[in-house]
């Protein structure tokens, strides 16, 4: 001991232990202690001294063991953060967050837990902090994302419910909801989320919807038109302020489990059993394109924004991209065979994306264009980007306890003063132009993004 400690520091020992033995009721051997280490009143060791280093080594011992579990905590945050920064792309592993490259990484901001069964679908309001979710108890739940607080839970579905999205007339956001029980619903999120609207005419199970833009110069994701698809094979367009149906598109020959408009809101992708995703014109209901080439059934299609022309464009060979004015241009779809593909829509798949273990359940672009995400019931997100022909840049391994059903990105907010910042849940068209003269609407991404899962929790990461 007197190699490792000073004589101060081992008279300060000795003075800790005799006083800690003597407030135990151990006065023999302490007074032993005493004599061996030379501690007497005359060297100024008496009570009140005593009474002074009555409590130091106690507090010496719980001190080290608190700072043991610290350093263990810091050991694994810090294994956590160099995974993550040998796993980064050049410009996202910066300390400073750019909206542009932000990915999600390790741990979620917040683990949602309430629902009873799998939650199969999350969607963002477009303006407040609510994040609603989707379960197969026939439930929906109201999340405040930034506090992990459930806000409400809304009840009016008979079975399970498959899928939510937000939208609507512009000033009017709405929250829809799909459900094995045949029907869709309307919500009104100004009025506690009542349910202003019920939706029957689909023969079987509705496994997706989504709210159309209008396109509408100011607004252009604002829209009083939703799309539904079903395991009856059909497509149904809505009009969600009257509650009635105005077209019914047929052509797939099996169930039909995912559809998406692109951001005018003038095409509409499908996919689902039959494996051969469809390209509808909204307006006449012709299917102006099948792509063939997948093996399994069809879960997930997606809309490449325009902001990713210029990556998809080299991807594909283009001397040139398409006009950033122009949408449905590119797209993707994945499903059950694991792949995902990557199309123009002349019907070219220009790159199959391989590297989840399972069925791929959801896909999406990110805002900025360079990144595209997946989710799997292999339990893992991965991001491709779009740089690199495709390249898998990042792998967030058991996101959830069990597969991920779902994948959504917080809508753009828009901050031009004189704007709409109602927008359909998950699309927002960076730079778009006022007819008016206004110069370009100014959107700032949200870096955050939700997930489901069949654990029945949400998780939801942010920059």
């Amino acid at each position: 001991m007197s190699q490792l400690l000073t004589s101060r520091q081992a008279e300060e020992l000795h003075k800790s232990m005799v006083a800690y033995l003597l407030s135990i009721g151990m006065a023999e051997t302490a007074a032993a202690l005493r004599q061996e280490a030379r501690l007497t009143d005359a060297e100024g060791f008496d009570d009140a001294t005593a009474k002074k280093y009555e409590t130091l080594l106690e507090k010496k011992w719980t001190s080290v063991v608190r700072l043991q579990k610290k350093i263990m905590d810091l050991e694994a945050k810090n294994h956590a953060l160099q995974q993550e920064l040998d796993n980064a792309t050049p410009l996202s592993s910066n300390r400073k967050i750019d909206p542009q490259t932000w990915l999600p990484r390790s741990p979620p901001k917040q683990t949602l837990a309430g629902h009873k069964q799998p939650v199969t679908s999350v969607a963002f309001h477009p303006v407040f902090s609510d994040l609603a979710s989707a379960s197969e108890d026939g439930t929906i739940r109201i999340w405040d994302y930034e506090l992990g607080e459930c806000l409400r839970t809304l009840k009016g579905h008979t079975r399970a419910v498959l899928d939510l999205d937000f939208g609507g007339p512009r000033g009017g956001t709405l929250l829809a909801s799909c459900s094995s029980d045949l029907t869709i619903r309307l919500w009104d999120p100004s009025d506690e989320y009542k349910n202003i609207r019920t939706l029957p005419g689909h023969d079987h199970s509705v496994s997706s919807i989504r709210f159309i833009p209008s396109g509408a110069a100011g607004a252009p994701s604002s829209g009083n038109l939703l799309v539904s698809a079903s395991r009856d094979q059909t497509l149904r367009i809505w009009d969600v302020t009257t509650g009635y149906c105005l077209k019914t598109f047929r052509g797939h020959t099996e169930w039909v489990r995912a559809v998406t408009p692109s951001l005018d809101g003038r095409w509409l992708l499908s996919a689902g059993n039959d494996r051969v995703p469809r390209l509808w014109d909204t307006n006449t209901g012709e299917v102006k394109i099948t792509f063939e080439g997948h093996e399994q059934f069809l879960e997930a299609v997606a809309f490449a924004p325009p902001s990713s022309y210029r990556y998809l464009s080299d991807l594909a060979g283009y001397k040139k991209p398409p006009p950033p004015q122009s949408h449905g241009e590119f797209l993707a779809t994945a499903g059950r065979d694991r792949v995902i593909k990557i199309w123009d829509n002349r019907g070219t798949c220009h790159k199959t994306l391989v590297g989840h273990d399972n069925w791929i359940k959801a896909i999406l672009f990110h805002p900025g264009g360079r990144y595209l995400l997946s989710v799997s019931e292999d339990k893992a997100i991965r991001c491709w980007d779009l740089s690199q022909e495709g390249k898998c840049v990042k792998v967030i391994s058991d996101v959830h306890e069990h597969f991920i059903t779902d994948i959504r990105w917080a809508p753009d907010m828009n901050t031009q003063v004189n704007g709409s910042a109602n927008e359909t849940n998950g699309s927002s068209i960076p730079g778009q132009q006022d007819d008016k003269g206004g110069g370009a609407a100014t959107t700032r991404i949200r870096c955050v993004i939700a997930t489901a899962s069949v654990d029945l929790n949400v998780r939801v990461f942010a920059g």
